[in-house]
């Protein structure tokens, strides 16, 4: 199930405001209390066949306390995660509560709090299952966890950094706010995008896209950012102004949507709990562009014929599932420039070494750039190499969990989100630069 999608029909990581903010729904069903006890080829018949993901897949996942609680929603992981690593029904109960209680705890009102980060949500997640179940029992939980959310995909490695694809997929750039859209390899259209806070991270890997949901319905989760206008559990129609979801929702594999409901304003920074966010008139277009790449276009027209009755909800199977990739990559070749881009999850990619990695894949040496270059690129990753709040990223080793009294997502980012630095010897070369540019 969707990370987001309550019973009614679970993150990878990461969750739905309704007018406050967020737009995602939430994997859980309301409770009152908590319970006791990431080379591409042609991939649509591939994606369909649903083979089982390499080991590796996933490997980079961010295991959150949010993402905890959504994969609790499934009770077969509970099973699973019980026998796996032989805990006692105390350790699960106990997991499973720190969870549930994590997740209520976290509101969504704005609010300036610098201990607030994807990395210290990762660092408190895993402190506080150790103290539960141990350092060793803690490792392979978090491989479970892992493996769980590639299960659900096939792993197409890149050849490189900023693959290009050759056959027909949506690629995602969270950190870039775009998603693209390529008809064998040719780049049809763009938009900009919002994506999930920090302390519910928008994941990496292969998903896809199996079917658009018209007039969604939401369920809001017993959750702080629901605060009065609507009820925990009491399901919102298709078609309310209270909905968050907007007109159109695309399941794209635990844990994300893509769909409407954003305000443009969203656009290009935090707008959800995990998901990708576009305005109603973009996910509309989104559905018609989506519908033409599985190879049974829907028109503009029929997407607005099934809307016309808001308050029926209508599934509509694409004839070939389409892959979506999520990436998240900071630094970028596009049109002589390298684009780099802020740090905003704290993965620590802004670095000398991934630049000439992605440099050398254009066929270009950092050491025989004009001094001035060099320059403007390693002043350009420092000053990139900050979180949403601007802090610097610390080494990963280095990394001291900081105390986090913040009961809030982050929602502002604050400084340059991007920066763009000419380099002579990329002209020409790189990701193609936006197609249609669909920004609200």
């Amino acid at each position: 199930m969707n990370y987001f999608n309550t019973h009614i029909g679970l993150i990878f990581t990461s969750l739905a405001l309704i007018v406050f903010g967020s737009s995602c729904e939430q994997p859980r069903p309301p409770v009152a209390n908590p319970p006791a006890s990431n080379t591409a080829v042609n991939t649509a018949s591939a994606v369909n066949s649903q083979p089982q993901a390499p080991p590796s897949a996933g490997a980079n996942l961010p295991v959150t306390m949010p993402l905890l609680d959504a994969m609790f929603g499934d009770e077969s992981f509970g099973t699973e995660a019980k026998t796996q690593l032989q805990l006692t029904d105390e350790e699960l109960s106990r997991v499973r509560d720190a969870a549930r209680n994590s997740v209520l705890e976290l509101g969504s009102d704005a609010a300036d709090d610098d201990a607030r980060s994807t990395r210290n949500s990762v660092e408190k997640t895993r402190k506080k299952i150790e103290e539960i179940i141990g350092a060793e029992k803690t490792e392979r939980f978090f491989g479970l966890v892992r493996n769980r959310w590639s299960a659900g995909s096939q792993e197409l490695a890149l050849s490189r950094p900023n693959e290009v694809p050759t056959d027909t997929r949506v690629v995602v750039n969270a950190p870039a706010y775009r998603m693209d859209l390529f008809k064998d390899g040719q780049l049809v259209k763009t938009y900009k995008i919002g994506i999930g806070y920090p302390e519910f991270p928008l994941p990496t890997g292969l998903r896809k896209a199996n079917e658009i949901i018209f007039n969604p319905t939401w369920t809001p989760p017993d959750e702080p950012w629901v605060k009065g206008k609507v009820q925990p559990g009491r399901k919102v129609e298709a078609g309310s102004k209270l909905n968050p979801l907007g007109p159109i929702k695309i399941p794209i594999g635990l844990p994300s949507l893509v769909h409407g409901g954003k305000d443009a304003s969203k656009l290009g920074t935090f707008a959800s709990h995990g998901c990708v966010g576009l305005t109603s008139p973009m996910v509309q277009d989104f559905a018609v562009q989506l519908s033409s790449l599985s190879g049974a276009p829907i028109s503009l027209d029929e997407v607005k014929g099934y809307e016309k009755n808001k308050t029926e909800t209508k599934e509509v199977k694409l004839t070939n599932a389409v892959p979506v990739e999520l990436r998240y990559e900071t630094i970028v070749v596009q049109n002589g420039s390298v684009m780099i881009y802020r740090d905003v999850y704290e993965r620590g990619t802004n670095t000398e070494e991934n630049l000439r990695k992605v440099l050398e894949s254009y066929g270009v040496n950092f050491d025989q750039l004009p001094e001035t270059e060099r320059s403007q690129l390693l002043d350009a990753l420092t000053q990139m190499a900050v979180d949403a709040s601007g802090k610097a990223v610390e080494e990963e080793s280095d990394t001291k969990t900081k105390k986090n009294t913040s009961k809030t997502v982050t929602r502002n980012i604050k400084g340059k989100k991007e920066i763009a630095v000419a380099v002579a010897g990329l002209r020409g070369k790189g990701y193609p630069q936006p197609v249609g540019l669909a920004a609200n």
